[in-house]
């Protein structure tokens, strides 16, 4: 494992991780110079609980098919939900369209850079919001998310594991920012990139962390977690599991599917039947006249 340099006297833990992550960093598209707000946003929304990997082919074929606000907007929402695929949790899609429908009517075409207008987007929440702000738009802002508050619980608090969020997270980042505003805006990424790559969860690769020395987790020992314990997510036989099944289906086919189609993915009648009424109440799918499901158009 290689070990990161350790920080100079009077160097500022915010400004070593902004030095760290000009080497460090992983090379992603939606950080190159030029990328707009809007594919900030759509990276954003698609990142949400979903790995980097499965993201950047599905961000790439969306914002070619709809590069503006505008375009998605026009598009028939089950097709937004098609082009969604394996990237989970398919509401976001639709979220993401309602959002896209927003900005195209009252902003122009152009994605707020305000966080409190971004905020007042559907399904924009603060994380997002500051994301877009910061990302987007080069605002000096704290973007925080689950491994920047597990960087902040160890470094600056000295606990294994964050707090469930609360209203002093901003505060913390904010207090770790460099002083100079383009740093404070390579801060807001780079303190990101530490825990998704060295401050990660299970098996933080504290040799390779450029803040070592002055980590109090570290420096009282690496205290093992003292609170419950973390929830593992399950997902095998799950709802999402069979909504995912049902949806697979629908995406397989422009018309509409017989109730036996879809009755043959899943065995659990009940389970079944729960999660398909899930997906038409939220939206994701529709029943014909004739008793048949499909997409929405």
């Amino acid at each position: 494992m290689s070990t990161a340099p350790a920080p100079l006297p009077g160097d500022s833990p915010g400004d070593v991780v902004v030095d760290w992550y000009a080497s460090a960093a992983r090379d992603l598209p939606w950080r190159q110079p030029g990328v707009d707000a809007w594919a900030v946003l759509v990276s954003e929304v698609m990142l949400q609980q979903t790995p980097v990997a499965r993201v950047e082919p599905a961000w790439r074929a969306w914002l070619a098919r709809w590069p503006s606000p505008a375009d998605l907007a026009a598009a028939p929402t089950g097709e937004v939900i098609r082009a969604w695929g394996k990237l989970g949790y398919p509401r976001r899609a639709m979220r993401l369209q309602a959002a896209a429908a927003a900005i195209a009517t009252d902003h122009g075409n152009v994605v707020p850079s305000d966080v409190a207008t971004l905020e007042s987007l559907p399904g924009i929440g603060t994380y997002t919001a500051r994301a877009v702000a910061c990302f987007g738009y080069g605002q000096r802002q704290p973007v925080v998310d689950t491994n920047v508050r597990r960087v902040v619980a160890r470094l600056v608090h000295g606990r294994a594991e964050a707090l469930p969020a609360r209203a002093t997270d901003l505060a913390d980042v904010e207090a770790l920012a460099p002083a100079d505003h383009d740093r404070a805006v390579r801060f807001s990424v780079a303190v990101m990139e530490l825990g998704a790559l060295v401050c990660v969860a299970r098996t933080p690769r504290c040799g390779s962390c450029p803040v070592r020395t002055v980590c109090a987790w570290r420096l009282a020992g690496s205290p093992a977690h003292d609170g419950p314990p973390r929830r593992v997510q399950r997902f095998a036989g799950t709802d999402r599991q069979v909504r995912g099944r049902l949806l697979d289906v629908l995406r397989g086919t422009t018309e509409p599917v017989e109730a036996a189609q879809l009755d043959a993915v899943w065995s659990d009648p009940v389970q079944r039947s729960r999660c398909l009424d899930s997906l038409l109440s939220d939206g994701l799918v529709v029943q014909t006249d004739d008793d048949r499901f499909a997409l929405p158009s």
